[in-house]
């Protein structure tokens, strides 16, 4: 099985956020998405920061990845404020899909721990879903 993601893929040049608690973690994903060929739009440790950058920054980023989990507090509103402006998102988590509220099961997700392949196919079915402005259960 090849493991080497497909350079032609949608998600090459692309400026990603990042919002991720752990710093390892954080740095982890960050360096491949620069092997994936796309740039780190920002990183950001918490949901009031995240929210702040997504409020100031939002026309820098093309897709967002965001931990589900971040410190106990789940990351819906991050993604909310990023769907609502058409920014895709995909969510980084430890979590199965039982655990995800059914208005949030659609949105792609990577179980922790992933690989370069897995990452890339998460943000290219992200950015193939083109959101449509709204977040879960909004017209």
């Amino acid at each position: 099985m090849n493991t080497e993601p497909d350079p032609s893929l949608v998600h090459k040049h692309r400026r990603i956020f990042i919002v991720e608690d752990e710093s390892l973690v954080a740095m982890m994903i960050e360096a491949m998405i620069e092997e994936l060929g796309g740039s780190v739009a920002g990183t950001r440790s918490n949901a009031p920061e995240a929210l702040a950058f997504v409020a100031a920054s939002h026309a820098a980023i093309d897709i967002a990845v965001l931990d589900l989990n971040l410190g106990g507090k789940h990351s819906y509103d991050i993604a909310a404020a990023l769907l609502e402006r058409g920014i895709p998102v995909v969510f980084s988590t430890g979590y199965d899909d039982g655990a995800i509220p059914a208005e949030w099961r659609h949105v792609p997700r990577l179980s922790k721990p992933f690989q370069l392949n897995e990452l890339a196919q998460a943000l290219n079915t992200a950015l193939m879903a083109k959101p449509d402005g709204a977040g879960p259960d909004q017209p």
